[in-house]
């Protein structure tokens, strides 16, 4: 096993800036880091709404959150507005807080379940805090509120605020156009990749970043992609920018149409505006035509068409070469995890990084990893578009489609008994799957009757209590423009009185 001392990712954008950072931050004593990305070839630079995760990468990065928001153009992000996705005039928020209080032996909801049925009882997203704050427009971080948040922000100068970081830690950037990777006769391990000049960059780890065109782990290392079409259909995206018209909201709002759906992610500068669509049941030109007539504000750039197939590699690290983001699989951007795979799949690689040489054996561990990662974003993405009430075709055949048996098991669970769950490698929460399932109304025969043993009145009361502390607490909130106008105006703070 030849020792890894020099890692070469391949592309920039936004997965490539972020391997760079952690590569950089956490190892760069050890191993030398190049970057390579061409001007020429653009990003698909969409990925700008986040989940909280990101927060703890970006404390790994050592990023102060005012240079961050100022840099970047962000926003703060409290959840969904999911809208028209049970029926058209169907609404609710999947939030990032947590329902209620729990106890051991059954989740909150199996509680709201029995005041519900008693007659007693307000929206389940009443006793969220974060879930409240977002319908109230109100935000404010910490030390003023302990919210679970993530961020909106301007893909593009993300890449550039991290780039500008790396290069201050010695990162070396080449810029110009790989054209194909050179293999090592004897191990058939990439040995370096070719530049459009013919220059040769040698590496003991590469990192592809080179989006859906897959130059090293796809075409190079053949590793086949696993296509999922057949639970995702939708394979289009446009994307394009306008003026912000008002405040922004602090949430996402995703809403669907007769083919797919719609994204609205406001930033403090401008708006970022997207449709998604299967290309069976909306044409390019009519779903452009229907995007530029739902945004509001002026419009600042023109329309990008974005083709995509849902799917992953079917190894994420094949010899020494890992896929990172498009270039390792892809799901639909609806409950934005795009750069959480990306940033999830970095930390796994330095838990797991071969100083010594690539070992099989870590790299099966990681890429099983990965595999019961995306999968997990995978049955949670199609959980939405299964559970619909919606009557035009791309829905009806996504509502009687079959499903992945992890999911279906899943389903059934909570329809006959309520019980909701996350595995110790899954990424969403039990609250997650509940609002979501709830919101979709997905109704449960059944539920834990443990609440029947309080006395008379007290479940009432109990739950009362909670929603006002949500209300008052949520009151005590500023409105999330104020708190953004507030936190960019600041001055910023000198790096040694951080430290």
């Amino acid at each position: 096993m030849k020792p890894v001392r020099r890692v070469v990712i391949a592309g920039g954008g936004t997965a490539g800036w972020l391997a760079a950072a952690l590569l950089t931050r956490q190892i760069g004593a050890a191993v030398e880091v190049t970057l390579i990305e061409s001007d020429e070839i653009g990003t698909v630079g969409v990925g700008e709404s986040t989940i909280p995760t990101v927060r703890a990468f970006h404390a790994l990065l050592g990023i102060d959150e005012q240079d961050f928001v100022r840099e970047t153009g962000a926003t703060f992000k409290l959840g969904i507005s999911f809208e028209g996705w049970s029926h058209p005039d169907s609404r609710y928020i999947h939030s990032f807080g947590t329902l209620g209080t729990s106890t051991w032996m059954a989740d909150f909801h199996h509680f709201w379940l029995e005041a519900r049925a008693q007659g007693n009882v307000a929206d389940i997203g009443a006793y969220c805090l974060e879930h409240e704050a977002a319908r109230a427009e109100r935000f404010a971080a910490r030390p003023h509120a302990a919210l679970n948040y993530a961020y909106h922000f301007d893909a593009a100068r993300y890449a550039r605020f991290l780039r500008e970081r790396c290069e201050a830690d010695g990162l070396t950037r080449i810029e110009g156009r790989i054209t194909r990777a050179e293999l090592d006769a004897e191990t058939g391990n990439i040995a370096a990749v070719v530049m459009a000049d013919g220059s040769r960059i040698e590496g003991d780890l590469f990192i592809d970043c080179t989006g859906f065109r897959a130059l090293l782990i796809g075409d190079a290392l053949g590793v086949p992609y696993e296509d999922w079409s057949h639970w995702l259909p939708t394979n289009r995206a446009l994307a394009v920018q306008t003026a912000a018209t008002g405040p922004a909201l602090p949430y996402t709002r995703a809403s669907a149409h007769d083919a797919g759906w719609q994204w609205r992610i406001p930033l403090q500068h401008r708006v970022g505006n997207g449709i998604v669509y299967c290309s069976d049941y909306l044409s390019d030109d009519a779903a452009q035509d229907r995007l530029l007539r739902a945004v509001q504000g002026k419009v600042l750039t023109e329309p990008r068409l974005i083709r995509f197939q849902t799917g992953r590699r079917a190894r994420a690290w094949e010899r020494n070469c890992v896929g990172l983001s498009l270039a390792g699989g892809f799901v639909e951007p609806l409950e934005s995890t795009s750069i959480h795979l990306i940033m999830i799949t970095l930390t796994r690689l330095l838990q797991l990084f071969p100083f010594d040489g690539v070992s099989p054996a870590a790299a099966a561990r990681f890429n099983d990893m990965s595999r019961r990662e995306i999968e997990g974003v995978r049955d949670f993405i199609v959980l939405h578009y299964h559970l619909n009430q919606r009557d035009e075709p791309f829905w009806r055949a996504h509502r009687e489609a079959s499903l992945p048996d992890s999911l279906a098991e899943r389903i059934d669970l909570f329809r006959q008994s309520a019980q909701a769950f996350q595995a110790s490698d899954e990424l969403f929460t039990v609250t997650s799957w509940v609002q979501v399932m709830l919101g979709q109304e997905l109704q449960p025969a059944a539920h834990n009757r443990l609440a029947m043993l309080m006395p008379p009145g007290r479940l009432k009361e109990v739950l009362g209590n909670l929603a006002a502390q949500v209300t008052a607490g949520v009151e005590k909130l500023p409105s999330h423009q104020s708190f953004v106008d507030q936190l960019v105006a600041l001055e910023p703070v000198p790096l040694r009185a951080r430290a």
